[in-house]
C-alpha cells in the first residue's frame, strides 16, 4: 500500500508538469482553433534561458542565496519565453488564421525544427546538468511516504498558477474577453475586443506557464537538452486531448491522469514502454471519446 501511495506521489509530481504544457496547449487551441505544436520547444527553451542564467549569476553574483538565484533565474526565463511566445504569434500565426488548418500545423512544426536547431546551435548537443537549488533528498517520512523539497515545490507552485489562471480567466476584464474571443471572433471585434491583443496575450500566458514548467522538469530530472521539450510537449498534448482540448479543467485532470499512468506503468511494468502506454492513451481517446473526458463539441462560427 505504502508503494502505491508513493507512486501516486510521483505520479502527481510528474502530472503537475503536464498539466501546466497543456494548458498552454489548451489555450491557444479554445482561442484559435490550431494546436501550437511548438509549444513543447518553448518549454525548453525556458530550461535552458534558466541554466544560463544561474549560472551567470553563480559566477557574477555569488553572494546570492540559492533560492533567490533560482527565482531570478526562472524570472528571467518567463520574461523570454513571453517575448518568445508573442514573437512565434506575431511571425508565424497571425496572417495564417483565416488559412487552410494544414498551414498553421505545418507551421507549427517548422516553428519547432527551428527552435531546437537554434538552441543546440548555442547550447550544443550535449546534456547539460541543472542545478539543484532545492534539495533533492527526501525529508523525513510521512506515513512511510517519501517526498523531496523539490516534489514539494513543483507541486506548491503549479497549483498556485493553475489557480491563478483559473481565476484570471472566469474573474477579469481579460478572461472575460478571451472566452468572447474563443467563442466567436467576429462578435467579440464588434463588441470592441482587440482580438489581436488577447491571442497575443494567450500565446504570452502559455509561454510563460510553459517556462516554469521548463524549469520545474530540469529541477525534478537534474537535466537540460536541447530537445528535451518534445517527449514532454507531446504527452502535455495527449493529456490535453484526454481532459478534452479547450477545456482547462480538462487540461489539468489529462495531465495529472497521464503522469499517474505513467508512473504507475513505469513502477509495475517495463520502463521501456512508458511513453507507449501514455500515446495509446491519445490513440485510445481519439478513437472512443474524440471530445475528451471534460470537453464538449465544439462548431467555429
Amino acid at each position: 500500500m505504502e508503494t502505491l501511495l508513493q507512486q501516486a506521489v510521483n505520479g502527481l509530481v510528474v502530472g503537475s508538469v503536464y498539466a501546466l504544457i497543456a494548458l498552454g496547449y489548451t489555450m491557444v487551441y479554445g482561442i484559435l482553433g490550431l494546436i501550437n505544436f511548438a509549444h513543447g520547444d518553448v518549454l525548453m527553451v525556458g530550461a535552458l534561458v534558466a541554466l544560463e542564467a544561474i549560472r551567470l549569476l553563480q559566477i557574477y553574483a555569488p553572494e546570492l542565496g540559492l533560492v533567490p538565484t533560482l527565482l531570478a533565474g526562472l524570472s528571467i526565463s518567463v520574461v523570454v519565453c513571453m517575448i518568445l511566445g508573442y514573437t512565434i504569434e506575431r511571425t508565424a500565426y497571425r496572417r495564417l488564421r483565416n488559412a487552410p488548418r494544414l498551414a498553421p500545423l505545418i507551421t507549427a512544426i517548422g516553428v519547432s525544427f527551428l527552435l531546437q536547431t537554434l538552441a543546440m546551435i548555442i547550447w550544443g548537443r550535449n546534456y547539460h546538468s541543472f542545478p539543484q537549488l532545492v534539495s533533492t533528498e527526501p525529508l523525513e517520512p510521512i506515513a512511510g511516504l517519501f517526498i523531496t523539497p523539490v516534489q514539494i515545490t513543483i507541486l506548491a507552485v503549479s497549483a498556485t498558477l493553475m489557480v491563478a489562471l483559473v481565476l484570471l480567466v472566469n474573474k477579469t476584464r481579460l478572461g472575460r474577453a478571451m472566452r468572447a474571443t474563443a467563442e466567436n471572433h467576429k462578435v467579440a471585434s464588434l463588441m470592441g475586443v482587440d482580438t489581436n491583443k488577447i491571442i497575443a496575450a494567450t500565446f504570452i500566458i502559455g509561454s510563460a506557464l510553459a517556462a516554469v514548467a521548463g524549469v520545474m522538469f530540469s529541477s525534478n530530472y537534474g537535466t537540460a537538452h536541447y530537445a528535451m521539450g518534445f517527449i514532454p510537449g507531446l504527452k502535455a498534448f495527449t493529456a490535453a486531448v484526454l481532459g478534452g482540448i479547450g477545456s482547462l479543467p480538462g487540461a489539468v485532470l489529462g495531465g495529472l491522469l497521464v503522469g499517474l499512468i505513467e508512473t504507475f506503468w513505469s513502477a509495475y511494468f517495463s520502463v521501456q514502454y512508458k511513453d507507449v502506454a501514455a500515446f495509446s492513451i491519445l490513440a485510445l481517446t481519439l478513437l472512443f471519446l474524440p471530445t475528451g473526458l471534460l470537453g464538449r463539441p465544439h462548431t467555429r462560427q
